[in-house]
């Protein structure tokens, strides 16, 4: 295939690029520098053969020949974890981002777009989360990624389209859980709240095989797909299974989470208004409070999703990864 990759400098975004690299598809990606991460995946993405357009989706109008060739778009590129910015930039990048991936790819004749949504538009649910549990975003991010999900799909009757609400990714590549890593192997992490809050995350590669499914399969049109990785864990399993892994003891150490909450809600009301990142915000906490167990049935079943990479392998060959380039 001819691949488009909207924010594909981003962990997801590039180890997808690599993919599809690898089995022969000629990649263009759409994305952007702004940390030493992204930097270091374009690069990598490039040496592999990829043709890099460093900008934001709210350039693409003025991007004339983007989408030129091109006969799937992956689009990821989104506004997640920024909190020092205000709303409107979330307003600009996941909906009317979305609304110029789309319009470029309609006039360019792209047969398919597969969007990436997320799992942060069901809130805080309280059931076994499926593509018909009722949807609740608790944030500006959720609010916005649904509304982006909801004009996404309604361009179905003039493009190919799916929709794909992620989990949490980990693997080689992410940034996100190098934290946890690190600080179990100094010694230094502890635990805030219960620790049984349920995490379903998925491995990198189940995810990116999970992608190409969605793009390839002709059953997935107009509908919107959960990919999960095997089994959900507790965050005390999380936290224990990547101890184990690294060959350290269980964090002890364990803090109650209101004191942590009244102190990330203050450091975002004080420091949000002039353009500051809080050390602690609240989405921050989420890993400690927020509870997910999904169902992939539908997935499964449509496109024949099959996540093979089970926490406990997956944090083995992360652990790998963090050692190999030093991060801990």
């Amino acid at each position: 295939m001819n691949v488009l990759i909207t924010g594909g400098t981003g962990f997801i975004g590039y180890r997808l690029a690599l993919h599809c690299l690898e089995r022969g598809d000629a990649v263009k990606i759409l994305g952007q520098e702004n940390t030493p991460a992204e930097t270091a995946n374009r690069e990598l993405i490039e040496r592999e053969g990829a043709q890099i357009v460093l900008g934001s989706v709210t350039d693409i109008p003025e991007l004339k020949d983007l989408f030129d060739g091109v006969d799937v778009v992956f689009h990821l590129a989104a506004t997640q974890h920024e909190m020092n910015v205000p709303d409107q930039q979330f307003w600009d990048v996941n909906v009317e981002g979305t609304r110029h991936v789309f319009e470029g790819a309609i006039a360019a004749g792209v047969k398919r777009v597969v969007h990436g949504s997320t799992i942060g538009v069901y809130g805080v649910p309280t059931t076994v989360v499926t593509e018909k549990t009722e949807c609740e975003p608790d944030n500006i991010y959720g609010v916005t990624k649904l509304e982006g999900e909801k004009l996404a799909l309604s361009f179905k009757d003039k493009i190919g389209v799916a929709a794909i609400r992620i989990p949490e990714v980990y693997g080689p590549g992410d940034q996100r859980l190098v934290k946890l890593f690190r600080g179990i192997s100094k010694n230094v992490f502890f635990m805030i709240g219960c620790g049984q809050n349920m995490h379903h995350v998925i491995y990198i590669d189940d995810l990116v095989t999970g992608f190409l499914q969605a793009a390839e399969h002709p059953n997935v049109h107009g509908d919107v797909f959960l990919l999960a990785g095997k089994e959900p864990v507790t965050t005390d399993q999380m936290v224990g299974t990547v101890a184990k892994v690294l060959g350290c003891p269980f964090p002890r150490i364990r803090a109650p989470m209101l004191p942590f909450l009244v102190t990330a809600f203050v450091m975002e009301k004080a420091l949000r208004p002039f353009g500051i990142q809080p050390p602690l915000h609240r989405r921050r906490l989420d890993f400690f409070r927020k509870t997910f167990t999904l169902c992939s049935q539908k997935s499964m079943d449509t496109f024949g999703f099959d996540p093979r990479v089970g926490f406990t392998e997956g944090a083995k060959r992360t652990a790998a990864y963090y050692q190999k380039m030093g991060y801990l």
